[in-house]
């Protein structure tokens, strides 16, 4: 049952019965990253990325050999507000470049639950990688009812160090832990 609901999050159509692994790409207009943080002990301080690109590949026969990539620029950061936004690339955090991109790869795929997993994976950025785990779920699988074609939708979460990739600064008057929180679509690919 676990790995069945979890193979219908990445590829059940109205055909079902596939033998190769198949791809699905994020929707990147429904799609976004969501990162969170203690500031100085007042207040707890939110930014995002959206519009990034990724893939799921899915063996629906073995779910563990399935992976996940995602990537965005790190310019492509929202904070909601300009200053903090610069902050953030500049040398006390990022010192970001043109090309400088967040990823992350899957390493491995857990079932944990009827419609849970335990992603781990790569996590990639200002130059260092680390492994993380995300607590995934499937939301929904079906056949998007505008685009009408095979759809899924899931959320996932896990907390990381700033530290860890060398983006520490004001710690630990700025928490070190980052709470970061992930919806995303794929649609089955052409």
């Amino acid at each position: 049952m676990k790995t069945t609901l979890l193979a219908a999050a990445f590829a059940v159509t109205a055909t079902a019965g596939f033998a190769a692994p198949e791809k699905y790409v994020l929707d990147a207009s429904h799609s976004q990253i969501v990162f969170s943080y203690n500031h100085l002990g007042y207040s707890t301080t939110y930014g995002m990325f959206s519009g990034f690109d990724g893939e799921i590949m899915f063996d629906q026969e073995d779910p563990a050999a399935s992976s996940v990539t995602v990537s965005m620029p790190v310019k492509s950061m929202m904070t909601g507000w300009e200053k903090r936004l610069g902050h953030f690339m500049s040398p006390d955090f990022f010192n970001a470049q043109d090309g400088d991109m967040v990823t992350f790869t899957s390493t491995g795929i857990e079932v944990s639950g009827d419609n849970t997993a335990k992603i781990t994976g790569d996590l990639s950025m200002n130059g260092v990688t680390k492994s993380v785990v995300l607590d995934a779920t499937l939301n929904q699988v079906g056949t998007h009812p505008q685009a009408q074609k095979p759809w899924a939708g899931f959320d996932a979460s896990t907390t990381v160090l700033r530290s860890d990739f060398n983006v520490g600064a004001f710690a630990p008057y700025v928490s070190d832990e980052v709470q970061i929180m992930i919806s995303i679509e794929a649609m089955k690919a052409e």
